[in-house]
């Protein structure tokens, strides 16, 4: 297989691209695009003409399919190319064999994207059988149609429904008690808001990238609903045999640009700063347990970083991946994210299937793209919509300790939840 990238005369924004290609698969009767925009293959967006993923309901399958990768030759640095698109939900290895409403996991492969560079510079990029002709009229027409005039689709939805606040000061109460006993250290604890959705998914997920700074926004979509995700967190980025991954605790509501002294407070909270170095450590010893012996370091502890409505906490772990160990490999270590469920993780697990209600679905989960050229990348599917027949819903949740206080713990789902519930509003 080669590798075909053709630069593009237009300077549309991701979100006008991704809205034009949506356009051109309804009239073509094809199947939608699907997209990455923010910080992924260091390029500020990589969106597929058009997936198809599959729903994938065994572990094993679903850690295997990015693995199945083509040789590809004249790759060009910097290019993605194209590769398996999909998800990874939590359901996937729940304890509770619980299922939310869309498949466990799903994946695709695409064989032509645009890719957005970190210069502003659009190029198409296509996998191609070494005899098959280059795609000159398929380039030009993308082209043309990038730089037409748009028709506006958009969406309804009515106000989210919550739990009652109570529900989850019971299950935050429950969690603090079971690490007073000295089950587990930390558990992430999560409520689910649910409503109606009306209209066009795409043009709900290029609204959010054109207003939420999301460094890790996805967009997926199939015959099983649609994903719209503006998640902030990398869950893993493997380039060669080199993996890193960036997970987020501590959390404090931004109102502006300048709340800076915030910031500071985040740095300094005793609770925050204990949640991340946790999850930091969780994260050290997942990548170990797949990285070269004395690979594995933290480069980066307790960043802060802003992300839509919130400060995070972020710390970087890194490793080089041993001898013999796949993409497979990597997932069956690390899945499900360690920030998002607790440590020790298997107690975390059961723990959260004990008290949270509902299934988590994709929610806190992954998604992102495999290519043969540019390694493996995946969110942390948080801040994500999951639609389904004529349904919205929305996670949220945070880190528990033992010094968690359930009121405070609620505030904190609902900081997290007001920028996506005003654009859906």
């Amino acid at each position: 297989m080669r590798l075909m990238c053709r630069k593009l005369r237009t300077d549309v924004a991701p979100e006008r691209a991704l809205a034009a290609l949506g356009l051109r698969a309804k009239t073509l009767g094809s199947a939608p695009p699907a997209a990455l925009c923010g910080e992924w293959f260091s390029s500020r967006a990589v969106i597929a003409l058009c997936a198809s993923p599959s729903p994938v309901r065994n572990v094993a399958e679903a850690f295997a399919i990015p693995t199945r990768l083509p040789m590809v030759r004249d790759a060009v640095p910097g290019a993605v190319g194209g590769g398996w698109f999909g998800y990874l939900g939590y359901d996937l290895t729940d304890p509770s064999h619980r299922s939310g409403e869309l498949p466990p996991a799903a994946w695709g492969w695409v064989d032509r994207v645009l890719r957005l560079d970190l210069d502003g510079s659009w190029w198409f990029e296509a996998l191609l059988a070494d005899d098959d002709p280059d795609p000159v009229g398929e380039v030009s027409a993308v082209e043309s149609l990038l730089d037409e005039p748009l028709e506006t689709t958009r969406w309804n939805s009515g106000p989210l429904s919550r739990p009652l606040p109570s529900e989850h000061y019971d299950a935050v109460k429950a969690c603090v008690h079971a690490i007073e006993a000295g089950e587990l250290f930390q558990a992430n604890i999560c409520a689910r808001f649910t409503g109606e959705f009306d209209g066009d998914p795409i043009a709900l997920f290029a609204e959010g990238v054109r207003c939420l700074p999301a460094r890790r926004a996805a967009f997926l979509s199939g015959e099983w609903g649609s994903i719209v995700s503006f998640s902030p967190e990398l869950f893993l980025a493997r380039h060669g045999r080199n993996v890193r991954s960036t997970p987020i605790k501590g959390t404090l509501p931004r109102r502006n640009a300048d709340d800076d002294h915030l910031a500071q407070r985040l740095r300094e909270s005793t609770k925050d700063v204990a949640e991340n170095v946790m999850i930091t450590d969780l994260v050290r010893n997942d990548l170990g347990r797949v990285c070269a012996t004395g690979s594995v370091r933290v480069p980066e502890l307790l960043k802060v970083r802003p992300a839509p409505g919130v400060w995070h906490l972020e710390s970087t772990v890194e490793g080089l991946l041993a001898d013999g160990i796949d993409d497979a490999d990597l997932l069956a270590a690390t899945f499900p994210p360690g920030s998002v469920t607790g440590a020790p993780k298997i107690r975390a697990l059961d723990l959260i299937a004990e008290l949270e209600p509902t299934a988590r679905g994709v929610y806190t989960g992954a998604i992102g793209l495999a290519s043969p050229i540019a390694g493996l990348e995946l969110n942390v599917a948080i801040r994500t919509f999951e639609i389904h027949d004529g349904t919205i819903a929305l996670g949220v949740g945070g880190g528990i300790t033992a010094d968690s206080d359930s009121e405070a713990e609620w505030q904190e789902c609902l900081h997290k939840s007001a920028p996506l519930e005003r654009l859906l509003g």
